[in-house]
Protein backbone atom coordinates (compact mmCIF):
# COMPACT_ATOMS: atom_id res chain seq x y z
CA UNK A 1 0.00 0.00 0.00
CA UNK A 2 1.29 3.49 -0.72
CA UNK A 3 0.39 6.27 0.68
CA UNK A 4 1.39 10.19 0.38
CA UNK A 5 0.19 13.09 2.46
CA UNK A 6 0.19 17.06 0.85
CA UNK A 7 0.33 19.90 3.55
CA UNK A 8 -0.98 23.24 2.26
CA UNK A 9 -2.12 26.58 3.95
CA UNK A 10 -4.96 28.45 2.50
CA UNK A 11 -5.85 31.66 3.45
CA UNK A 12 -10.12 32.05 3.17
CA UNK A 13 -12.83 34.05 5.60
CA UNK A 14 -16.10 32.54 6.53
CA UNK A 15 -18.77 33.30 8.87
CA UNK A 16 -21.13 30.45 10.80
CA UNK A 17 -24.61 30.90 10.70
CA UNK A 18 -25.45 29.36 14.08
CA UNK A 19 -28.79 29.35 16.32
CA UNK A 20 -26.58 30.62 19.26
CA UNK A 21 -24.77 33.98 19.25
CA UNK A 22 -20.89 33.29 18.12
CA UNK A 23 -18.33 35.37 17.56
CA UNK A 24 -17.91 33.08 14.61
CA UNK A 25 -21.16 34.37 13.23
CA UNK A 26 -19.37 37.39 11.82
CA UNK A 27 -17.47 37.44 8.78
CA UNK A 28 -13.40 36.20 9.96
CA UNK A 29 -10.54 34.54 8.26
CA UNK A 30 -8.24 31.42 9.05
CA UNK A 31 -4.99 30.56 7.77
CA UNK A 32 -5.96 26.83 7.74
CA UNK A 33 -3.84 23.96 7.63
CA UNK A 34 -5.19 21.42 5.41
CA UNK A 35 -3.45 17.83 5.19
CA UNK A 36 -4.87 15.48 2.26
CA UNK A 37 -3.90 11.94 2.79
CA UNK A 38 -4.06 9.46 -0.21
CA UNK A 39 -3.42 5.92 -0.71
CA UNK A 40 -3.51 3.14 -3.61
CA UNK A 41 -2.21 -0.24 -3.89
CA UNK A 42 -0.93 0.53 -6.80
CA UNK A 43 0.52 3.70 -8.44
CA UNK A 44 -0.57 5.29 -11.73
CA UNK A 45 1.28 5.23 -15.48
CA UNK A 46 3.34 8.06 -13.65
CA UNK A 47 4.59 6.36 -10.84
CA UNK A 48 2.05 8.14 -8.21
CA UNK A 49 -0.57 7.85 -6.38
CA UNK A 50 -1.50 11.00 -7.36
CA UNK A 51 0.42 14.07 -8.31
CA UNK A 52 0.95 16.54 -5.30
CA UNK A 53 0.10 19.27 -7.70
CA UNK A 54 -3.33 18.16 -8.58
CA UNK A 55 -3.72 17.74 -4.56
CA UNK A 56 -2.75 21.45 -4.64
CA UNK A 57 -4.89 22.22 -7.73
CA UNK A 58 -7.89 20.92 -6.65
CA UNK A 59 -7.88 22.44 -2.73
CA UNK A 60 -6.30 25.98 -3.36
CA UNK A 61 -7.88 26.70 -6.55
CA UNK A 62 -11.26 26.26 -4.96
CA UNK A 63 -10.83 27.94 -1.55
CA UNK A 64 -7.46 30.13 -1.70
CA UNK A 65 -8.21 33.73 -0.89
CA UNK A 66 -12.04 33.49 -1.01
CA UNK A 67 -14.88 33.94 1.17
CA UNK A 68 -15.75 30.28 2.12
CA UNK A 69 -19.82 31.07 2.10
CA UNK A 70 -19.53 32.42 -1.49
CA UNK A 71 -17.46 29.44 -2.97
CA UNK A 72 -19.34 26.33 -1.23
CA UNK A 73 -22.85 25.32 -1.14
CA UNK A 74 -22.31 24.31 2.52
CA UNK A 75 -21.71 25.93 6.14
CA UNK A 76 -18.18 26.26 5.97
CA UNK A 77 -17.37 24.26 9.32
CA UNK A 78 -14.22 23.09 9.10
CA UNK A 79 -15.77 19.59 9.31
CA UNK A 80 -17.80 20.34 6.16
CA UNK A 81 -14.11 21.54 4.64
CA UNK A 82 -12.41 18.07 5.50
CA UNK A 83 -15.24 16.27 3.96
CA UNK A 84 -15.78 18.20 0.72
CA UNK A 85 -11.86 18.37 0.32
CA UNK A 86 -11.57 13.96 0.66
CA UNK A 87 -14.28 13.94 -2.16
CA UNK A 88 -12.75 15.77 -4.29
CA UNK A 89 -8.92 14.48 -4.73
CA UNK A 90 -8.67 11.12 -5.79
CA UNK A 91 -7.69 8.38 -3.48
CA UNK A 92 -7.98 10.17 -0.40
CA UNK A 93 -9.15 8.72 2.28
CA UNK A 94 -8.72 11.83 5.44
CA UNK A 95 -8.17 14.98 5.38
CA UNK A 96 -7.54 16.90 8.20
CA UNK A 97 -8.94 20.96 8.79
CA UNK A 98 -7.27 23.41 11.12
CA UNK A 99 -8.24 26.37 11.75
CA UNK A 100 -6.77 27.88 14.59
CA UNK A 101 -3.68 26.55 16.99
CA UNK A 102 -6.23 24.19 18.89
CA UNK A 103 -8.68 23.59 16.50
CA UNK A 104 -8.81 20.75 14.18
CA UNK A 105 -11.39 18.55 12.44
CA UNK A 106 -10.71 15.54 10.76
CA UNK A 107 -12.70 13.79 8.28
CA UNK A 108 -11.96 10.02 7.34
CA UNK A 109 -13.94 7.36 5.18
CA UNK A 110 -15.59 4.66 6.68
Amino acid sequence: MFTVIKRMEVSASHKLVLPYQSKCSALHGHNWIITVYCRSERLNSDGMVVDFTLIKQKVMEKLDHQNLNEVLPFMPTAENIARWVCKQVPHCFKVEVQESEGNIAIYEKD
